[in-house]
């Protein structure tokens, strides 16, 4: 087998043929699939075999000091040849990886051969492509996480118990100073816990990540947009704890934990940071100086780690093993999100030379891995696996027309209702808004005066089963479209619901149970985009096409506000999974199919994605998704390219179709319009769709196929590798 090590004393890294590890009792031998590199402990351990001799002692004064002991004791020769057989030895690397058991020894029977399993350890968790793993050094990964995400396991674990020496309480507030991946995992944890969070950093491009996963404010600690944050938040008495995740020979973290930590507060050191305390700032606060030893108790007792002695939960709640299993368990369900703190993914024969660019500072990341060529597919697949495009199955009758006037109700009046729906139908002829329902009885009758519902409630169920509302509009937030959507199917109601229909497969089934237990697909989802008017000419004047085509589709998202509930991913889902079934059914609907593939990747630090969609013709689409384009970049920008033609739309406000000519084919006005993104066509279209009883404005199944690769977006980035959406028959 394969194996990362390094050569201490000249440097050299190195993938070596070694021999396989024997399974021995009381442990599991693990196929990696995919194992971190440590930009921090690793990257110094690579630094320092770079050195001389001398750069080596200064570097570690404790080991010089074991050298001089060893003189005293043995004598120069004796030492000399010691350390230098020590030094002018391969060492191993790594320490945290995911990989599938391939062999159980004795004395294990919680896993079997072929469960994924979550690994740690300096000794037993390495860059190889086959690891012996004791049984209080692994755990199994929980159902449905992937395999690069359960990797953080043990820098995870790290993180978690540097938080738990902080002993952290709601409400309170603590500063992470060091916003590299231990860094960032402390942010996470405490945001989760109930603390309010302030980041420091030299970094900038650290801070901003730090902020969108969970930190109140960050910035450089040279500056004072650190220490106004920490007073703003605190009321000038300063944070109640302070963790040290930072490393390097500077003091300056632990005078700036001392300046900003409020009397007999907590300075935590996770990190290997220098630590030389100004003794008159912590003592005149009595600050509490704590440590934490890497991943929990029983890290470093041979008993615990090697002999699989477990300590009583009643006497020790938070070994080692039950961190690893609790932060994948936080992991599996949103409350941390690790995925935007992968850099880069490199495969496992270049090891070496990822090592060198990260050493180098060619390589700017937070957080590395390797991915391992045998098994790390199957890991992949376990974890991404296709995603189902439920078959439409409906015994409908007859469809209702409706008397005139059309009588509305909308469940929702926030912002995207009050600006680009509802404006629309107040002017429109033949529709009656009868009822608004919203959850907090201020905003309803703010709706009702503003655009003349005939009444206002928070009460739903009133409005469901009033048989004279033809039709309910749900506009609330993402979370609850789909369980909104199923209430009012069944209710008989036919249903306008705002993107997404759905953030999960299990959401989107229990939709079309709905419809199939009652019968009516009376359904459609704003996607307004192929409405627009200026798309459907440029569409109407490409014509028709006979080869496969290709479609370029920028999004120029911008960035959010802080503080916005897009960014409340635990609950509300991704921010493209809440609006990238927009760009999806654009280009479905300009493809004339519906997607059989998608594949998505995400750089690490920020929500930029690049979205491959294949149809059943070859053609494809790609979408790319950016948060961090300029303001001043229009926000959508489409090109389409078949048998010689293109079409090309500007943010809909110019269009033009191109053929093999010299000169365009068709060219839209050149005078400035509005944007009009087709939410007024749409709406008409679904009125009347409503009002005559005929075929609503898209079809069903095109709903549920563009809601289902939406969702493949996300199971891709999970697994790293495309995802097949499967038709159901």
């Amino acid at each position: 087998m394969k194996q990362v090590v390094q050569n201490y004393k000249s440097g050299e890294l190195a993938v070596l043929d070694v021999p396989v590890p024997g399974c021995k009792p009381g442990g599991v031998l693990v196929r990696s699939a995919f194992s971190l590199i440590s930009t921090g402990t690793e990257l110094m351990k690579v630094s320092e075999a770079g050195m001389s001799m001398l750069g080596k002692a200064r570097s570690r004064p404790d080991q010089v000091a074991k050298v001089m002991q060893s003189v005293a004791t043995n004598g120069v020769p004796a030492t000399y040849r010691k350390v230098m057989g020590k030094l002018d030895s391969y060492t191993p690397l790594g320490y945290s990886l995911c990989g599938v058991v391939e062999q159980v020894g004795a004395g294990i029977d919680d896993v079997k051969v072929g469960d994924l399993v979550a690994c740690a350890g300096n000794e037993h968790a390495l860059h190889a492509e086959l690891n012996w793993v004791p049984k209080n050094l692994y755990v199994p990964v929980p159902d449905g996480l992937a395999p690069r995400h359960a990797a953080f396991g043990t820098v995870g674990s790290i993180a978690m118990q540097g938080v738990r020496q902080g002993e952290p309480q709601l409400g309170e507030v603590a500063l992470v100073i060091g916003l590299g991946l231990i860094g960032q995992l402390v942010v996470q944890l405490l945001a989760a816990s109930g603390v309010r969070v302030v980041g420091a950093d030299p970094d900038l491009v650290r801070c901003e990540l730090a902020e969108r996963l969970g930190a109140a404010a960050c910035g450089d600690p040279a500056s004072a947009a650190v220490e106004t944050a920490v007073a703003e938040l605190t009321g000038g008495h300063g944070v109640d704890q302070v963790y040290l995740a930072a490393g390097g020979g500077s003091n300056q973290p632990v005078e700036l934990a001392a300046r900003l930590c409020r009397d007999r507060g907590r300075v935590v050191d996770i990190g290997k940071c220098r630590l030389d305390l100004p003794w008159n700032a912590y003592y005149e606060k009595e600050l509490d100086v704590r440590f934490s030893r890497s991943y929990g108790p029983g890290r470093y007792d041979p008993e615990y780690e090697l002999e699989g002695r477990d300590y009583p939960i009643g006497y020790v709640r938070w070994t080692e093993r039950r961190n690893l299993a609790c932060f994948l368990d936080l992991v599996a369900r949103g409350s941390v999100d690790v995925e935007p703190l992968v850099s880069h993914i490199a495969d496992f024969d270049d090891a070496v030379e990822t090592y060198q660019r990260l050493k180098d500072g060619d390589l700017k990341a937070v957080a590395v891995l390797f991915r391992y060529p045998e098994h790390a597919g199957q890991a992949e697949e376990a974890a991404a696996p296709a995603v189902a495009v439920p078959a439409v199955s409906v015994k409908r009758g007859p469809a209702r027309a409706a008397k005139t006037p059309v009588r509305l109700a909308f469940v929702g009046a926030g912002n995207y209702a009050t600006s680009m729906l509802l404006p629309h139908l107040t002017q429109r002829d033949g529709v009656e808004l009868s009822t608004v329902v919203t959850t907090t009885a201020l905003s309803a009758a703010n709706a009702q005066r503003k655009f003349g519902f005939a009444e206002a409630t928070t009460d739903l169920d009133a409005v469901l089963g009033d048989k004279s509302i033809d039709a309910v509009f749900v506009v609330t937030r993402h979370s609850s479209h789909a369980e909104l959507t199923r209430k009012a199917l069944l209710a008989g109601k036919t249903v306008f619901v705002e993107k997404p229909l759905a953030l999960t497969e299990d959401e989107l089934a229990g939709v079309l149970a709905a419809v199939e237990e009652s019968g009516n697909d009376r359904l459609q989802v704003g996607f307004n985009r192929r409405f627009a008017p200026l798309l459907q000419e440029a569409k109407q004047r490409f014509g028709a096409r006979t080869g496969p085509a290709n479609l370029r589709y920028l999004v120029n998202a911008g960035r959010l506000q802080h503080g916005s509930w897009y960014l409340q991913q635990g609950t509300e889902g991704s921010r493209f999974a809440g609006e990238g079934g927009h760009f999806i059914d654009t280009a479905s609907w300009l493809l004339e199919a519906d997607p059989v593939s998608v594949y998505a990747v995400a750089p690490s630090g920020n929500e930029d994605l690049q979205v491959v969609l294949r149809y059943p013709d070859g053609s494809t689409a790609t979408i790319s998704y950016v948060t961090t384009g300029p303001a001043s970049l229009p926000k959508e920008t489409l090109d389409l390219v078949a048998d010689g033609k293109a079409l090309r739309l500007d943010d809909f406000v110019r269009a033009a179709v191109y053929d093999d000519g010299r000169r365009k084919r068709w060219v839209s006005s050149r005078l400035p319009k509005a944007r009009d993104k087709g939410q007024n066509a749409e709406l008409a279209a679904f009125v009347k769709a409503v009002r005559t009883g005929g075929p609503m404005p898209v079809p069903l199944q095109s709903l549920v196929a563009t809601t289902a690769a939406t969702l493949a977006v996300q199971a891709g980035l999970a697994g790293g590798a495309p995802v097949t959406l499967e038709q159901a028959r």
